[in-house]
């Protein structure tokens, strides 16, 4: 597991945080609430990886279909 840049933590936790119109006193929540978000993306892209055989590829509306 990649670990996650601490500047995207950071991005991610400031757009949620203004998102919900900037409660004060909220800041640990906010991040960890992005790096959980970030954490699950990457597991997300990782696990959608594995499942693809090498040379294997998905075609546009397969894509958009799941979407």
């Amino acid at each position: 597991m990649r670990e996650i840049p601490l500047a995207a933590i950071r991005a991610r936790a400031y757009d949620l945080w203004e998102r919900n119109h900037r409660p004060e006193g909220f800041e640990i929540e906010f991040w960890l609430l992005a790096e959980r978000e970030l954490r699950a993306e990457q597991e997300s892209r990782r696990d959608d990886a594995a499942g693809e055989a090498p040379g294997q590829t998905r075609s546009p509306a397969e894509t958009v279909a799941e979407g």
